[in-house]
């Protein structure tokens, strides 16, 4: 009987795993295509197992994003491959330039699009725009989604990854970069520690910034002031808990079930 209890929520626990890959989950997508400009602004998509492989990963996710976001889809604007060092980008929202991307997960720089994804996860891709020395720096707000009321304002500090003498990644602040609100520059400017506060009229607004000093891959926070729409991902993700509970009780219920009426049949 032991065994056989155990046996039921070991299968109860392998359904909930299966159907929560199968259902798929929800992260926030940015991207840039080289031209300085923001094509995606940190944008909720529901990431499936595209390739079946019973994983969902990077390659997954900007796949999906270009499905539910790139005019044409993912045949038209993304394309990845098998590389030496795992998975990697052939095509970025239609931009294909010899293999000058990069991909970041939760700010932080990715092994390969094979790198495994997970419910509220950020994902940047971009597309190189120096093709020569490749000196985009990868850039970020310390929140890709936040809101204030109409007159409070908002302190956000501007980051970006590099280097030490070692070549071990840092993180390092960027200092004297120009706010950009909605495309257009600011006088907001950042300060020596890549702080800077700002305050922005009501409605929802795109925050990046640019330098003169540094190519930044552009930043993104999607700011929301006063009584505008609070940004959410979609509400695949609850319902696909509630998916994944109902087979995994389900499961247990028959196999329960099974069990008492093997003991009754047997007395």
């Amino acid at each position: 009987m032991k065994k056989l209890i155990i046996a039921v929520f070991s299968l109860a626990t392998v359904l909930m795993l299966s159907v929560s890959v199968f259902a798929g989950v929800n992260v926030y997508v940015t991207v840039s295509d080289g031209s300085g400009e923001v094509d995606l602004a940190a944008k909720a998509v529901e990431v499936k197992d595209i390739d079946g492989d019973g994983s969902l990963t990077l390659d997954d996710a900007i796949y999906c994003a270009h499905e539910q976001y790139y005019e044409g889809g993912a045949e038209a604007g993304y394309k990845s491959y098998l590389g030496q060092y795992g998975l990697a980008l052939e095509k970025l929202w239609g931009v294909n330039n010899g293999g000058s991307y990069g991909y970041y997960l939760n700010n932080a720089s990715a092994m390969s699009l094979g790198d495994p994804v997970k419910d509220g996860d950020y994902i940047s891709a971009f597309a190189y725009s120096d093709l020569t020395a490749w000196s985009d720096s990868y850039s970020w707000f310390d929140a890709h989604h936040t809101e204030v009321k109409a007159g409070e304002k908002l302190t956000l500090k501007l980051s970006s990854a590099g280097y030490d003498e070692a070549f071990n990644p840092i993180v390092l602040p960027v200092s004297g970069a120009v706010i950009t609100v909605d495309g257009g520059k600011t006088g907001y400017v950042t300060d020596e520690n890549g702080n800077v506060t700002i305050e922005l009229s009501a409605g929802e607004h795109l925050i990046s910034a640019v330098s003169d000093t540094v190519t930044l891959v552009p930043p993104v926070c999607i700011v929301n002031v006063a009584g505008s729409p609070v940004v959410e991902a979609p509400q695949t993700a609850d319902a696909s808990f509630a998916v994944t509970v109902i087979f995994a009780f389900a499961a247990v219920y028959l196999c329960v079930t099974a069990i008492r009426g093997k003991t009754i049949y047997e007395k």
